[in-house]
């Protein structure tokens, strides 16, 4: 049996001699198979074929692109990993200078953001909770700390990253109250006010596992971090009242 080959061009050329390829195929079992390639009307040998030396190097070379792939893959994502020094240390002054022109309080928190990677950079007296919440007791309160069904009396400052007020309650000329247990307060922030006593005052800073819905409706942006001011008024028992058909809760 004979097999022809030619291989035309894919681009216009100019006219040239195609030169066909005669393979003399003897058994199904390619054993000392003797080709014979005719160039230029001179008959050349070429070798006897051997399918098994042609599919180890096949294999061979399949290998190494796989290898060399490898490793340019575990280049680039060594390369996103990193983080210069020379990066950190500019995001920090860019915080600071931020936090600087919104004339953030003392002792503010710094963050470095690349993307959604954030590292805080706090003074040695804050505290970091195995949930991810950070606190300083500014000034610590005397009494009970609150409890489940307690309502408690609080004024609060809040802030993003920057250190741009975002809320508070000075502001709007009156405190806030609300009742603990009943999942109304940002799960960061209630945690945050559960241990601290009447009359004390903390920075909380909540990080975005533990803060707020987030969305167009609401101040706070994805993924931030949120700091708050707290001062803790008064804790307030509560109990459920009932006259005929109307019932409501007092605290006193």
């Amino acid at each position: 049996m004979q097999i022809t080959i030619s291989s035309p061009s894919l681009l216009p050329s100019p006219p040239r001699k195609f030169l066909p390829i005669k393979v003399a195929i003897g058994s199904s079992k390619f054993q000392k198979k003797q080709a014979q390639c005719f160039l230029g009307g001179e008959e050349r040998s070429v070798g006897t074929w051997n399918w098994e030396e042609s599919r180890s190097r096949r294999a061979i070379i399949a290998l190494s692109f796989v290898s060399s792939g490898l490793l340019v893959a575990l280049a680039a994502s060594g390369k996103v990993k990193s983080r210069s020094p020379y990066d950190e240390k500019r995001l920090f002054e860019q915080n600071k200078k931020m936090q600087q022109a919104n004339n953030a309080p003392e002792d503010f928190p710094n963050f470095i953001r690349e993307g959604f990677q954030v590292k805080v950079v706090t003074s040695d007296n804050y505290v970091k909770r195995d949930s991810g919440l950070i606190y300083l007791d500014i000034q610590v309160g005397k009494g009970d700390c609150p409890k489940d069904g307690q309502q408690v009396t609080f004024h609060y400052i809040g802030y993003n990253e920057s250190g741009r007020r975002i809320d508070s309650t000075y502001l709007q000329g009156a405190p806030a109250k609300i009742r603990l247990g009943n999942k109304a307060l940002v799960p960061g922030f209630e945690e945050g006010i559960r241990d601290m006593r009447p009359g004390g005052k903390r920075r909380i800073i909540i990080p975005p596992e533990l803060g707020p819905p987030v969305g167009p409706s609401t101040f706070f942006s994805a993924k931030q971090f949120e700091v708050f001011d707290v001062e803790l008024l008064n804790v307030q028992d509560c109990q459920r009242r009932t006259i005929v058909f109307y019932s409501d809760v007092v605290c006193n």
